[in-house]
């Protein structure tokens, strides 16, 4: 039991010795959070009061050479003194104060006064860099401006030499350029004596003004040739040849009114003045981009007679082959139209076959119509080729179109006529075959004709007085006769079929009962078949008598069974 207690205490003991150094840990943390903190905050006040102010400063007392730069030098030192011995104590106190409430381990009052520094901070370092940037704007000025100021003059004396190289394509431009050049020679000399008296506001305007000139001028040189010599030469030239072409295709009686040539060259030719004008002043803003939209203008018109060149010939060879198509299509309706009436009582015709026929006429006159209106355009000299071409083309698909309708209606006529001629050709051959079939019947003397025959016969005849009762009725209908026809035809082949098997027959069993009275005289079992056989083959069944014949001869021949088959494939 007291080993127990012991234990128990130690545990405690040595519980609560861990707890202290964990939370003098943690507070030895903390504190020295805190104080790397206040140190971060010192090293940027002490980089704020090392801002190279008074270095600048320095700079700009050789150079104080008038009131204004003497008053802004006072107003700088000024604001730094401020800066330095007001603003920058204030950070020191507050530094001195949050350093007391570290080391009093109040950490909640610490944080909310590390960031209150911050903002001082904050604050301060900007009031300072913005006064340096303004000390710097003067003291670096010189070199910064020199240095833009070289590379103007470079870019001008580069500018002018083109300018002299080339002075003759500058036409009446040369004075205004002359007078520009000597301008921002003059502007040059005003930055000089600007820096030499040290008033950098003004160098700032000069400056911009040099840049600005010597940008204008860059233009002028650069594009002046080119404008002058579209100006006076290509554009004239290309509406002079434009005017010579116009004049040649009008009088060969191409349509060109449309295109408003005439009113277009006045307005160039006006435009150009205008152009030239603006040039004068060297104001050459807008003046390329008016003369290369008018080339481009002038270059598309000589498309647009190409296109009416090629038109009039395509419409004039598409013309007569459309002529000739649309009067070969109106005599072939007309004729039909002509012939409607007795074809209308020739056949059983349908309502939409009617229909499709009028449809298309109704079509055909429109087509004719709108063909003379064309016509009448081209002969007017109203419409350009390029329009008149589009309609005859498309005319032409119109008038295929109304065809392909017409196509179908005729081809449906056309097959009715067809299967009428098919059908008096096929009666003739279905006669013909009856009487193949009577002659056949004939040409054998058969002790017996089955009765078969004559009922087969009989259905032949009055299928084939059927097609021939159709064909007298007025109108025809087609299908009816199509379908007498086909029944007269399958009843005849009925027939034929028929006679040739029953003859056939008769042949084969009358061949066999020659050939198997030979084995009478020595047996009279064959000799009692054989009177079997020949009492069939006299009341007309000529199979069954042809089967006992063949059964009662193979029993003395064995090879007529194959004898008696192979003559029955070669009948």
């Amino acid at each position: 039991m007291p080993d127990k207690l012991f234990l128990t205490t130690m545990i405690i003991v040595m519980t609560a010795i861990i707890l202290v150094i964990f939370f003098h840990i943690i507070r030895s943390s903390r504190k020295k959070f805190y104080k790397e903190q206040v140190k971060e905050l010192e090293v940027q006040r002490n980089q704020i009061a090392s801002t190279p102010v008074l270095i600048e400063l320095a700079k700009i007392e050789p150079i104080i050479k008038n009131e204004k730069m003497e008053e802004k030098y006072n107003k700088w030192q000024d604001r730094f003194t401020y800066l330095k011995d007001n603003r920058l104590n204030v950070i020191n106190d507050m530094l001195i104060d949050l350093d007391f409430f570290v080391e009093k381990r109040d950490y909640k009052s610490c944080g909310y006064r590390i960031a209150k520094v911050e903002i001082e901070i904050y604050k301060v370092r900007e009031a300072a860099e913005h006064l340096l940037d303004e000390i710097r704007d003067v003291t670096l000025s010189e070199e910064k401006y020199r240095t833009i100021v070289t590379k103007l003059k470079s870019k001008y004396r580069a500018l002018n030499k083109e300018f002299q190289d080339h002075k003759q394509l500058y036409e009446s431009m040369q004075e205004e350029i002359e007078l520009q050049l000597e301008n921002i020679e003059r502007r040059f000399l005003d930055f000089e004596k600007v820096m030499e008296s040290n008033e950098y506001s003004e160098v700032v305007h000069i400056v911009k003004a040099l840049d600005t000139m010597i940008e204008h001028m860059d233009i002028i040189v650069t594009e002046a040739p080119d404008v002058l010599l579209m100006a006076n030469q290509v554009i004239p030239n290309r509406m002079a040849e434009i005017e010579r072409t116009y004049k040649e295709m009008v009088e060969k009686g191409f349509p060109l009114e449309y295109l408003n040539i005439e009113y277009n060259i006045d307005e160039s030719k006006k435009t150009i003045e205008k152009i030239l004008d603006k040039v004068k002043v060297l104001d050459l803003e807008g003046c390329m981009f008016d003369l290369r939209t008018m080339l481009e203008y002038y270059d598309s018109l000589f498309i647009d007679f190409e296109k009416e060149r090629l038109s009039r010939k395509v419409y004039e060879e598409e013309k007569v082959d459309f002529a000739k198509k649309l009067e070969k299509t109106n005599q072939l309706v007309k004729d039909i139209f002509n012939q409607l009436d007795d074809i209308k009582n020739m056949y059983d015709l349908k309502d939409s076959d009617i229909e499709i026929i009028h449809e298309v006429n109704k079509i055909l006159v429109v087509i004719n119509d709108d063909y003379n209106k064309m016509i009448a355009k081209q002969e007017s000299g109203s419409t350009p080729f390029s329009a008149l071409n589009e309609e005859v083309e498309n005319l032409t698909v119109r008038l295929k179109n109304m065809e392909d309708d017409f196509d179908k209606a005729l081809k449906s006529l056309g097959n009715m006529y067809d299967d009428e001629v098919r059908a008096r050709e096929q009666l003739d051959e279905i006669q013909d075959l009856l009487k193949q079939c009577k002659s056949k019947i004939h040409s054998y003397k058969l002790p017996v004709i089955t009765d078969n025959y004559f009922v087969q016969l009989s259905e032949a005849n009055e299928a084939i007085e059927d097609v021939i009762s159709e064909l007298e009725l007025k109108p025809i209908v087609i299908k009816t006769l199509n379908t007498r026809v086909d029944t007269a035809r399958d009843l005849v082949l009925k027939l034929y079929n028929t006679t040739n098997e029953m003859v056939k027959m008769a042949k084969l069993a009358e061949m066999a009962l020659v050939y198997a009275n030979r084995y009478r005289i020595n047996r009279n079992d064959i000799s009692k078949r054989l009177d079997d056989a020949e009492s069939k083959f006299l009341k007309g069944d000529y199979k069954a008598s042809l089967d006992i014949t063949i059964e009662t001869a193979s029993l003395v021949d064995e090879n007529i069974k194959i004898r008696f088959e192979e003559l029955a494939n070669e009948q």
